[in-house]
């Protein structure tokens, strides 16, 4: 099968997201931050090499978030970007094993029965369309009505993800599941 890729845009200006007609990750998703990280993935190892511009690639399903600070010009660099991907997919396993440290997602922490009707309402209703926008959110905790996210991919910095998203995100909960909930990032953003 040829490999097909479609490159793009997401709400933030710092991200694009490289969608191809094979999966990237067979279960779960997984951000790498540092070409140092990628001994398991010689493709996002490959990807980092490229620029010391991109600050995390991020993988999930049949695509590829791709952040960089901002320091350099998409039109070069995503050619690029295309460039190492034709060239190190036929190659790549999705089912790459992931570091030590952070093989599963931290273990949300708070009562296990709030935590998953908050990720049933957010799978049904925010999940969706932030995956579209090659990106995530993870719960990291829920205690005294705060819940706490971590956004991952693209949302992870953008611009909207710290106003609209997270209002959304709050308003919906709010409705959904326990009115005097309050949402807060984890993000450094």
């Amino acid at each position: 099968m040829d490999t097909q890729l479609n490159v793009q845009s997401t709400p933030n200006p710092n991200a694009l997201k490289f969608v191809l007609n094979t999966p990237v990750k067979s279960e779960g998703n997984y951000t790498y931050t540092s070409a140092a990280e990628c001994e398991g993935n010689p493709l996002a190892k490959a990807i980092f090499n490229l620029s010391t511009s991109i600050s995390e690639v991020y993988f999930f399903d049949n695509y590829i978030t791709i952040t960089q600070d901002g320091s350099a010009g998409w039109n070069t660099l995503k050619e690029q970007i295309e460039s190492t991907i034709f060239e190190k997919i036929g190659a790549h396993d999705p089912n790459f094993q992931t570091p030590a440290a952070q093989t599963a997602a931290p273990e949300a922490t708070g009562n296990s029965t709030e935590l998953d009707q908050i990720n049933a309402i957010l799978t049904e209703t925010i999940r969706p369309a932030l995956q579209m926008d090659g990106g995530d959110v993870q719960i990291i905790s829920y205690e005294n009505k705060n819940l706490k996210i971590f956004y991952q991919g693209a949302c992870g910095s953008c611009p909207s993800a710290t106003m609209g998203t997270l209002a959304a995100i709050q308003r919906i909960l709010q409705e959904q599941f326990d009115p005097e909930i309050t949402v807060t990032p984890a993000n450094p953003f």
